[in-house]
C-alpha cells in the first residue's frame, strides 16, 4: 500500500544533471540551495516524505504530514490559521506561521491559511545547520516542499472524491497533459468542505496550483506555477482549562461565537524559474517569486488577562474579548545560483554559490472590544464581560471592535549572498565548508501614531562545516556544525531595534543506505543554543529586551524501508530536551521564568510508525492493509506556570482495494481507539484538544 522509497535513493535523480524524457534529453531536477550533491553524502540529517506517501496515508495538510517526521512537534495555530511547528525544539516567531521552503522560495510567510498536501510531490526536511545557505531562519532545521509540476512527453492524470466524520468532502484532482515535446502544462487541486467535532464550527478550502513547463532545447528548462487559495476558517483558540482539570469543560464546546463568520484567507502567489546548463556540469538557476497573501474577519476569544477573566470566579463563566482584522503580507523574492563541480589535483569540488533578494510587506490592522476589569466573585453577569456559560453556551450579539490596537506597514528588505564547496577529499571522505552574508533592513510606520520607527539594519555572517566519511558501502558518519541568526521585530523603550537571535548548532550522526531490500536510516545526536530572545523589560513596563537564551539537545532516528513480500515502512523517534538558560520575565503575561524551565508545547519524547503490506489478488486485483501509531510525551502548555499538556497515543488503520491499475478504494481511520489528545497550547484558558476518531472513504481514479 505505502509506497515508501529510502530516503536516498528516491532523490538520486534530483541530484542529476540531466534526465531523458521521450526524445529530447532535459536539464535536470537540480533543486535550490541545494546543488549537485545528492542527498546521501550531506554531512546532516536528510529526511524525505514522498507526495506517493501522503496519498496512501490520505493525509491532506502539512501538519500532519509532518508528524511522520522525529523532533518535528506542533506549535500554536493561531486559531486554526496557519502551521506552526518546532523543530529539534525551537520554534520561530509566534506572532507569525512556521517558515518553510516551497520550489525554493519562502512559503512561509504571510497568512496562507493551513498548507494544503494536493500539490506536494515531496517534503525534505534539512535538520541541523543550515544558516550558511538559507539564512534567517531557526537552527532546528528547514522544511522545503517541492510540488508537483508539469512534465514534458508524459500525459497522466488522477482524481479522487472522499467522505468521511463530521460531514468531511473532499474533491481532489490531477491532470499533467504534454502539448509538444517541448511544451507541458499541468492543473492540480482540491475542493473541500467540512464540519468539526467543535461545534458549530465548519470550514471550506479552494485551491489550485497549474503549472506550465517549456524545454526549448537539451540545456534549457523554463516553468511557471501560480497558486490559488480561498479558506474560510472559524477563529478557533479551542477550550479552556481550569485548575489543570482536562473535565473542565466538553471538548466540543467553542468559545467562539459562529455569528463571528468565519476569517477569509486568501492566496495569490506566483513562481518563475529558469534553469539552463551553462557548460558541462555547470548549472545556472534564477527564479522569481510573488505572493500575495491575507486574512480578514472577526473573532471571539477568551480573555487572558487576569484582571479582566472572570472564570476562576465564576467557575463556569468565560469573559472575551472580540478582535477585527484585517492584515496582508506580499512577499517578493529574487535569487539566483550557480552550481557544479571542478577538479583542483586529485579533490572533486562540489560548489554552490547564490544570491538573494527579498522584499516583504505588512499591513496590520486590528480593531478590539474588551471586558472590563474589576470583578467581585458573586456579582451579575452583566453584558459587557461578553461572557460565555461553558456549559451551555449561549452565541449574543457581539459587541462592535471600536478600540484601535494596531495600524502599521512594514517594510524588510532582505539580501544574501552564500557559498559552499563540498570536496571529496577520497571516494569516502567528504568535507563541506560554506557562509553566508545577509543584510537586513527594516522600516515601520505607525499610522494610529503617525510615528516613523528609524529603519532597523544589521549584517551577519552565518558559516557552516561539515564532514561525511563513508565507513561501508552501507554505512556512514557525518559532522555539521553552524551559526545563524533570525531577526526579531520591533523597538525596546529607547526605540532601538532589537538585536537579531543569534544561534549555534551542532550534530553528529550515522547514515545506514541498503539498496536491496531498500532500507535508509540516520541516527543523529544535536545540541543547540540561541541568544536574544525577547523577555520582559523590568526597568520598562510594556517592553522588551532581547535577553533571553535557551538550549535544546537530544537524539533522533528516522528509517523508511521496502521490504520483501511488499511490506513497508516508516518508523521515527526523537528525544529532544529544550529548555531556557536564563533567568526571565515572559513579555506576553509578565511570568517568570527560571533558567532550565522547559519551553512550550516540546515533548521530550516523540514516535511514530507505520507498517503496510500488499497482497496480489491475481485478476482480482490488489488489497493493502496498513496501521500506525504516533506517540508524544506530555508538554508544558504555557510558558512561566506549571501547565502541562498530557502525553498521548494515537493509532491509525488504512486499508485499501485496486480492482485495476486505473482504481483504488481506501478506507482510513484515525485515531481509531478515540482517545481524548491536545494538540497544542498557548494558555490554559488556549488549549486546542485534538480530533476525535474519524472515519474516511475515498475513491480514486488514475488515467
Amino acid at each position: 500500500m505505502l509506497a515508501l522509497p529510502a530516503v536516498a535513493h528516491a532523490e538520486d535523480a534530483a541530484s542529476e544533471t540531466v534526465e531523458t524524457s521521450g526524445d529530447i534529453t532535459v536539464v535536470g531536477k537540480r533543486e535550490a540551495y541545494r546543488g549537485d550533491v545528492p542527498l546521501q553524502e550531506i554531512p546532516q540529517s536528510v529526511q524525505v516524505i514522498d507526495g506517493k506517501v501522503l496519498k496512501e496515508l490520505n493525509i491532506t495538510t502539512l501538519d500532519a504530514a509532518l508528524e511522520l517526521s522525529s523532533s518535528v512537534a506542533r506549535q500554536n495555530s493561531f486559531g486554526g490559521l496557519w502551521d506552526s511547528y518546532a523543530i529539534r525544539g525551537f520554534a520561530g516567531d509566534e506572532n507569525y506561521p512556521s517558515g518553510y521552503l516551497v520550489n525554493g522560495f519562502n512559503g512561509g510567510r504571510g497568512y496562507g491559511g493551513p498548507r494544503d498536501a494536493s500539490n506536494i510531490e515531496r517534503i525534505e526536511i534539512l535538520k541541523g545547520p543550515n544558516g550558511a545557505v538559507f539564512g534567517r531562519g531557526e537552527p532546528g532545521g528547514t522544511v522545503s516542499i517541492i510540488t508537483k509540476k508539469a512534465k514534458v512527453g508524459e500525459t497522466f492524470g488522477s482524481f479522487g472524491v472522499s467522505g468521511g466524520s463530521y460531514n468531511t468532502y473532499r474533491v481532489e484532482g490531477d491532470y499533467n497533459l504534454s502539448i509538444t515535446d517541448t511544451l507541458a502544462v499541468r492543473v492540480n487541486g482540491a475542493f473541500q468542505e467540512a464540519d468539526s467535532f467543535r461545534d458549530t464550527v465548519n470550514t471550506s478550502k479552494k485551491v489550485a496550483t497549474p503549472s506550465v513547463l517549456f524545454q526549448p532545447d537539451n540545456k534549457t528548462s523554463l516553468s511557471y506555477e501560480l497558486e490559488y487559495v480561498d479558506q474560510k476558517i472559524p477563529f478557533d483558540r479551542g477550550i479552556a482549562v481550569l485548575d489543570g482539570d482536562f473535565d473542565t469543560m466538553d471538548k466540543s464546546t467553542f468559545l467562539g461565537n459562529p455569528l463571528d463568520g468565519p476569517i477569509h484567507v486568501k492566496v495569490l502567489g506566483h513562481q518563475f524559474e529558469a534553469k539552463r546548463e551553462i557548460f558541462s556540469n555547470w548549472v545556472l538557476l534564477a527564479g522569481f517569486g510573488y505572493r500575495e497573501t491575507s486574512f480578514e474577519g472577526y473573532s471571539s476569544e477568551p480573555e487572558l488577562a487576569a484582571s479582566r477573566q472572570i472564570l476562576d470566579e465564576t467557575g463556569n463563566y468565560v469573559s472575551r474579548q472580540r478582535r477585527y482584522r484585517d492584515n496582508s503580507i506580499d512577499s517578493m523574492v529574487f535569487r539566483s545560483e550557480i552550481s557544479g563541480s571542478f577538479y583542483t589535483g586529485p579533490f572533486e569540488h562540489h560548489v554552490l554559490i547564490g544570491a538573494d533578494r527579498d522584499i516583504l510587506k505588512i499591513r496590520l490592522h486590528q480593531y478590539r472590544y474588551r471586558p472590563p476589569s474589576g470583578y467581585t466573585a458573586g456579582s451579575a453577569i452583566t453584558s459587557d464581560l461578553y461572557a460565555i456559560n461553558i456549559d451551555d453556551p449561549v452565541y449574543v450579539t457581539p459587541p462592535a471592535t471600536t478600540s484601535l490596537v494596531t495600524d502599521t506597514y512594514e517594510k524588510q528588505k532582505a539580501w544574501g549572498i552564500y557559498f559552499q564547496d563540498q570536496i571529496d577529499i577520497t571516494s569516502k571522505l567528504k568535507v563541506r565548508a560554506g557562509g553566508r552574508y545577509d543584510d537586513f533592513r527594516q522600516s515601520i510606520y505607525n499610522y494610529a501614531t503617525a510615528a516613523y520607527l528609524e529603519p532597523n539594519h544589521y549584517t551577519k555572517f552565518s558559516p557552516t562545516f561539515g564532514g561525511l566519511y563513508e565507513i561501508t558501502d552501507t554505512l556512514s558518519a557525518f559532522v555539521g556544525y553552524g551559526r545563524g541568526f533570525r531577526p526579531n521585530g520591533g523597538t525596546n523603550a529607547e526605540l532601538e531595534p532589537f538585536k537579531p537571535e543569534l544561534s549555534k548548532s551542532i550534530e553528529a550522526g550515522l547514515r545506514f543506505e541498503l539498496a536491496e531490500p531498500q532500507i535508509s536510516a540516520t541516527l543523529a545526536a544535536f545540541r543547540m543554543s540561541k541568544d536574544n530572545i525577547l523577555t520582559a523589560d523590568l526597568a520598562n513596563p510594556n517592553f522588551s529586551v532581547a535577553a533571553g537564551s535557551a538550549r535544546s539537545k537530544g537524539i533522533e532516528f528516522d528509517a523508511t524501508a521496502t521490504l520483501p513480500a511488499d511490506i513497508n515502512l516508516i518508523v521515527s523517534y526523537s528525544y529532544t530536551d529544550a529548555y531556557w538558560t536564563t533567568d526571565a520575565v515572559d513579555p506576553s503575561f509578565g511570568l517568570n521564568i527560571s533558567a532550565g524551565d522547559p519551553l512550550i508545547n516540546i515533548p521530550k519524547h516523540q514516535a511514530s510508525a507505520y507498517a503496510s503490506k500488499t497482497f496480489d489478488l491475481g485478476s482480482a486485483g490488489k488489497f493493502s492493509f496498513g496501521a500506525g501509531v504516533n506517540y508524544s510525551s506530555k508538554r508544558l502548555g504555557e510558558t512561566g506556570v506549571d501547565f502541562y499538556l498530557p502525553g498521548y497515543t494515537l493509532v491509525r488503520a488504512v486499508a485499501s482495494y485496486s480492482p485495476t491499475e486505473s482504481t483504488r478504494i481506501s478506507l482510513d481511520a484515525r485515531n481509531l481507539f478515540n482517545e481524548t489528545w491536545y494538540a497544542s497550547s498557548y494558555h490554559h484558558y488556549w488549549v486546542m484538544p485534538g480530533t476525535p476518531r474519524t472515519v474516511t472513504l475515498k475513491g480514486e481514479f488514475f488515467f
